[in-house]
């Protein structure tokens, strides 16, 4: 790993060289700075560091996100335009106004990043829980099913660590993350200000997490909430993959919205995720009767596109437009965010004069790569019914196997058994198990009146009510809280008593409904095969009176009657049984 960052540093000190010109760079107090001259009375600056939430455990989830609201607390209120972002790869610190206010803004930051205002620790808490009750979005659950509980999956969950964090792993974080070498310096202005203080710890450049996957294959799809279509897919960093994205985009707006009417929003997105890949994203919305259009509509635009049915118009439209970014007054100031994250991420560099000639260089076969490199790569959530007919894989719903343990059956449904085991929990249901096992569990919430939820790496949950459960005793809590490691358990506070959830009143389930489930046809059948049953019964006891009445009984012939009597008695009795879970059902 220390070979490759050399490696890439050694690459982007010539990147950077290239861009001789354009924009200027240096070092302030060991921090690589890239500064370009804006016009207008206010400057803008960024400071960049290489820490986001996928740096972070499903137990310690947000944990970026309060020191970079603890740095930013001694500023105060102010007219300054400032503000803090945590990404998944990275946490940004910007501002505009004045040089002096620049300064001062980024010398309190870093001043607070040294020594963080840990009294606030629990207003900031709240402050966060506040600010995540506000997020969501049909996208919201997209990072959680690709990557699960952990890395870029995190970007899906609540911010666990709010509930538990202590001062100690806070100002730990923050002394290894947030240091000189593991950030990056942007302004735009044709100096570095005087009278910066950035001293920051000694620290290390820290590459982009690895990603995970909960998808055991792709293309595949899941269910979400009825009038929205999203597909995420991961692409291979390239400028033929940002034209694509535009091209898809365009794509979907006119076909679903411009030819079919299907939809009012359909739209494409490229996100660069670390150093050598990127997430697409594109979504259409629909009225719940036109569901079934809009993804039939969206699956063939992306068809379309894997077949190489671009037209070259399509291609030049985007690029034209691409292009122009490049007329642009002030394009290095401009440029600085996106080269000083390149150079914090460790992606290449290239000047105006290479995009240029990559963009011009760009063909529709290009694109039809690309196409179907985003299909192979995709994950679909559909409204309504599946999308199994596109060529798509349902996404695992349930875990491939069941542990071993304690069973304690449910109070509320007999189909439904929790087992506490030593290797981790099952929930078995109708429909399949889910498993979180201990050595691979992200985080465990736990309650004082003993409830306790068990997040897997891959996503999957299992929440033990000892309310709902037959025999989850503290003995058992305490077994399984013994097994847990303890960087993955998350306190939480003590619920009122009425929210503490109690068994509901089993209520009689109907015989007869309009949903499927009803048990006259199996009643028939039971009385059909029951009755067949019973007739060749009698006949078999008849002949068997006469055989053994006769001089020379034929035994032969006896047995093969009674054998064909066994399966007309198995079908009975699983006919029978077949209409007791429908009638359970």
């Amino acid at each position: 790993m220390t070979t490759d960052l050399h490696e890439h540093e050694h690459d982007h000190h010539a990147g950077l060289a290239a861009l001789a010109g354009l924009v200027s760079h240096t070092t302030t107090q060991h921090i690589p700075t890239l500064y370009a001259p804006a016009s207008g009375k206010e400057i803008t600056a960024g400071l960049f560091f290489r820490v986001g939430r996928a740096d972070e455990t499903l137990a310690t989830a947000g944990l970026t996100h309060l020191v970079e609201h603890l740095a930013l607390h001694r500023l105060g209120l102010s007219d300054l335009h400032y503000n803090g972002a945590t990404a998944n790869a990275y946490t940004l610190f910007h501002v505009t106004g004045s040089e002096e206010e620049v300064v001062k803004y980024l010398n309190s930051v870093c001043a607070g990043l040294r020594d963080l205002p840990m009294e606030r620790l629990d207003t900031e808490r709240e402050i966060l829980r506040t600010e995540a009750a506000g997020r969501g979005g049909p996208q919201q659950q997209m990072p959680l099913w690709r990557y699960g509980a952990q890395g870029y999956g995190l970007s899906s969950y609540n911010e666990l660590g709010t509930w538990s964090l202590t001062p100690d792993q806070v100002r730990h974080w923050a002394e290894t993350r947030f240091t000189r070498d593991n950030a990056v310096l942007w302004i735009t202005s044709d100096q570095v200000p005087d009278g910066l203080d950035l001293t920051l710890p000694q620290g290390t450049r820290l590459p982009a997490p690895a990603a995970t996957s909960a998808l055991p294959t792709t293309p595949a799809y899941i269910s979400g909430d009825d009038g929205h279509v999203v597909l995420t897919s991961v692409l291979r960093r390239s400028t033929a993959a940002v034209v694509f994205a535009d091209v898809l985009g365009r794509a979907l707006f006119q076909d679903l919205r411009q030819e079919g009417g299907y939809s009012y929003s359909a739209e494409a997105d490229y996100s660069p995720r670390d150093a050598d890949f990127a997430t697409l994203t594109a979504y259409a919305d629909s009225l719940p009767q036109k569901q079934d259009a809009v993804v039939g509509g969206f699956v063939d635009t992306l068809a379309r596109l894997r077949a190489g049915r671009i037209e070259q118009s399509e291609l030049d439209s985007v690029r034209a437009k691409l292009l122009k970014m490049y007329d642009a007054p002030d394009l290095g100031a401009a440029a600085l965010p996106s080269y000083a994250l390149s150079l914090l991420l460790g992606h290449r560099i290239l000047t105006p004069d290479q995009h240029r000639a990559e963009l011009n260089a760009v063909t529709t076969d290009d694109l039809r790569e690309v196409a179907r490199e985003a299909w192979g790569n995709a994950l679909l959530q559909v409204p309504g019914r599946g999308v199994d007919w596109a060529g798509l894989t349902l996404a695992p719903q349930h875990s491939q196997a069941a542990l071993t343990g304690t069973r304690h059956q449910s109070l509320e449904d007999e189909e439904v058994t929790l087992v506490i085991g030593a290797e981790g929990v099952s929930l078995l249901t109708p429909r399949g198990p889910v498993t979180v096992r201990y050595d691979a569990c992200a985080a465990m919430t736990t309650r004082p009146d003993g409830a306790r939820t068990l997040t897997g790496h891959d996503g999957f949950s299992v929440t033990v009510e000892p309310t709902l459960f037959r025999g989850v005793t503290p003995e058992r809590i305490a077994a399984l809280d013994a097994a847990v490691p303890a960087q993955a358990a998350v306190r939480m506070p003590a619920r009122e008593p009425d929210h503490i959830p109690q068994p509901r009143k089993r209520t009689p389930r109907p015989r007869s409904s309009g949903n499927g489930r009803s048990t006259w046809g199996w009643t028939a059948a039971l009385w059909l095969v029951g009755l067949l049953a019973a007739a060749w019964g009698l006949l078999c006891g008849i002949i068997t009176a006469d055989e053994a009445s006769a001089t020379a009984p034929e035994w032969d012939a006896v047995t093969g009657v009674w054998v064909l009597e066994l399966p007309l008695a198995f079908a009975t009795w699983k006919v029978y049984a077949a209409r007791r879970r429908r009638a359970r059902s």
